[in-house]
């Protein structure tokens, strides 16, 4: 899957250079937490939502902000996962010319949170010409999600009972869009209306299976070009596509991946150690000061594979032995309640 390849992409970019924050936060108290993190990043994407871009001009931004990275010619379909099973409706990619939404083979505005389910209704203006929450879709696909509501599935997009699955491709993104949706538009765009899930302690609002799909399908490269796009077309940004541990420190759980360095675990509250590092046997020992605050241990090779993970269960010491390692570069991503820290083992 290019997915795969794109996931790759965003996790080098947020280890090796994404790691400052944007000047776009200036002024943003990022030391905050819960609800008044929430309320923070609410003032800042509204006020820097400046240019009000109308339904019809939708058109325009969709045909750049969801390229086809390996074809400029087409826009990539949400929900969609195949270009080569015969069936026209569940195209992952499709000429971006080829809009308009009232005939089979078209691709049209799909609003990620559906408009009927706004409290009141989003319209075609105002929330329901925001870009970021429109996607290209497939015009008998788009029909066929209607309104039904995100819910719990595995493997390609479609009807999961009642409601609709929308691809292990594609369900991070759309968790974050509709996280972005609640932030910017708070009372008309609530979680629980568009999603099925449980509602989390701090803000009953939101549904723990967007936290999940947050974590499980993390950005990647055509997310965060999308959320540029869109910045310069209507000057804001979705925040959870810059940094997705902002869902977490708002709403909590399992901390998602963090890609500014300034948010991360503080490294003496691990007291992470990795010797011998470099190792010339394949061989390398991590200590920590409390390996309870370890939820799991992502090891990546260099092309983003990962070739180990280590989950809480499997830590029952202070020490960790990490062998079998060929000849290479890999990054050891350490994820715990308090944030991510990553660190590189060079095997010689």
């Amino acid at each position: 899957m290019i997915k795969t390849t794109y996931t790759v992409f965003a996790l080098f970019v947020a280890i090796l250079s994404y790691a400052q924050i944007p000047a776009y936060y200036n002024g943003v108290d990022l030391s905050l937490t819960g609800m008044p993190l929430k309320d923070e990043l609410a003032s800042k994407i509204t006020t820097t939502h400046t240019n009000q871009i109308t339904y019809t001009q939708v058109w325009t931004v969709l045909k750049s902000s969801d390229l086809d990275p390996t074809n400029s010619a087409n826009v990539l379909l949400v929900y969609g996962f195949s270009d080569t099973d015969g069936n026209e409706t569940t195209d992952r990619s499709r000429n971006k010319n080829a809009n308009g939404g009232a005939t089979t083979g078209e691709w049209n505005r799909e609003h990620i949170y559906a408009k009927s389910l706004g409290t009141p209704d989003l319209g075609t203006s105002g929330p329901g010409s925001d870009a970021h929450n429109l996607k290209p879709a497939d015009v008998d696909n788009n029909g066929t999600r209607g309104n039904k509501k995100f819910a719990s599935g595995t493997g390609n997009g479609g009807v999961a009972g009642a409601n609709w699955y929308p691809g292990d491709e594609w369900k991070g993104d759309i968790a974050r869009i509709v996280m972005y949706m609640y932030v910017r538009y708070t009372t008309q765009c609530k979680p629980g209306n568009v999603a099925v899930g449980n509602p989390v302690a701090i803000d009953l609002n939101m549904v723990d299976l967007l936290l999940t799909w947050n974590i499980e399908d993390p950005v990647n490269a055509y997310e965060r070009n999308r959320n540029d796009v869109i910045y310069n077309t209507q000057g804001n940004r979705n925040p959870f596509i810059d940094n997705p541990y902002l869902a977490t420190l708002i709403w909590g759980g399992t901390a998602a991946e963090n890609t500014w360095s300034e948010l991360g675990i503080e490294e003496e509250v691990l007291k992470l150690s990795i010797y011998p590092n470099p190792t010339t046997n394949g061989v390398v020992y991590l200590s920590f000061n409390d390996h309870n605050l370890i939820n799991i241990i992502d090891i990546y090779d260099i092309s983003g594979k990962v070739v180990k993970a280590i989950t809480k269960e499997n830590i029952s010491s202070n020490k960790f032995k990490i062998d079998n390692l060929n000849h290479g570069v890999y990054f050891v991503k350490i994820s715990t309640n308090l944030g991510v820290l990553t660190k590189k083992i060079i095997v010689r």
